[in-house]
């Protein structure tokens, strides 16, 4: 691609980088423009004389597509890529890359943070400890709600790609056993995890992670036929789509017992509304996206859309969707 000095904008760059990174290495490739974030009213003006687009979470559809004569390629600081319609891109001709594998240790710790959350309840003895419970106890111990501990618990991966495969390893460092279901099962399983049907992972697991892509195949997977299937103690954890979850049935679930809790850092809608109904629900928290979210990660991440960027202008793009 013979584009010396690139027209570059970057749509909606603060969560990916609110000033505590740099954008130097996108920078050198180009005439770069940054925004944190971008409205309707100003999406036309500040694409107009890009050569490449990046976005996240900003919407590019078709009929912005269709009116940026020097759009050459939109490159995505995430790995999911429905911001973009693909097929406007592809009709135009223009090259969308992705961001992959960045975030996989980072969303696999946050696993673990969600469930010691729910299985040591340390929140709840810090606050109790602060409000003075332990100042003012007749005992040298206490706790406010059961712990369980993990080891000889079996472990649920649902997707065992890079991301679940970092899980699994946690999960075997904490002494559980891990099964998985996938659905490529020519995929590398160097963990040699034994991959199983999805009602035997559910029938089985005392913790379920969600680590597979969105797909029409499983949309809302975990519904109150499947949830009906666990354990009454078990455990539901997604940091991968928010859909892959009904999540009134999962309130159902979680309110009459049928599993003991969940741990999300997704939602179907992003930010939820006020009225969401797994909000308030106590036997479920909730984090706001942000697993992938660490420095690391967000470093690693604006080098790939520096290296993706830099190999489309050499004319051999990478990560390409389209």
């Amino acid at each position: 691609m013979s584009i010396k000095k690139p027209n570059i904008v970057i749509l909606d760059g603060y969560v990916s980088n609110p000033n505590d990174l740099s954008w130097a290495s996108i920078a050198t490739l180009g005439h770069l423009k940054v925004y944190d974030r971008t409205n309707d009213k100003d999406l036309f003006d500040r694409t107009k004389e890009a050569d490449i687009l990046i976005t996240n979470k900003r919407r590019i559809e078709a009929a912005l597509i269709d009116r940026l004569e020097k759009l050459k390629c939109i490159c995505l600081l995430s790995t999911g890529y429905n911001s973009v319609d693909i097929i406007a891109a592809k009709k135009r001709g223009i090259t969308v890359c992705n961001a992959v594998g960045y975030s996989g240790i980072s969303v696999a710790q946050h696993v673990f943070a969600l469930l010691l959350e729910l299985t040591n309840n340390v929140g709840i003895h810090n606050a109790s400890v602060q409000k003075n419970d332990w100042a003012t106890s007749i005992d040298w111990c206490y706790w406010k709600s059961p712990i369980m501990e993990l080891a000889n618990k079996t472990m649920g991966i649902y997707g065992l790609g890079k991301i679940g495969q970092e899980v699994a390893k946690i999960a075997q460092a904490f002494g559980m056993q891990v099964i998985a279901t996938r659905k490529n099962l020519n995929k590398p399983n160097p963990l040699n995890v034994p991959i199983v049907p999805l009602e035997q992972l559910l029938i089985q697991s005392d913790v379920l992670s969600l680590h597979a892509p969105l797909s029409k195949d499983n949309y809302r997977v975990i519904n109150q036929q499947t949830l009906s299937k666990m354990k009454s103690n078990a455990i539901l954890i997604n940091t991968g789509r928010g859909d892959l979850v009904d999540e009134e049935g999962l309130k159902n679930a979680l309110q009459t017992g049928i599993i003991a809790a969940a741990g999300l850092d997704v939602l179907s809608q992003e930010p939820p509304p006020l009225n969401h109904p797994l909000l308030g629900i106590p036997n479920c928290i909730i984090t706001p996206h942000n697993a992938w979210v660490s420095k690391e990660s967000r470093a690693r991440l604006i080098q790939i859309v520096a290296d993706n960027i830099e190999a489309f202008l050499q004319g051999k793009p990478q990560n390409v969707v389209v």
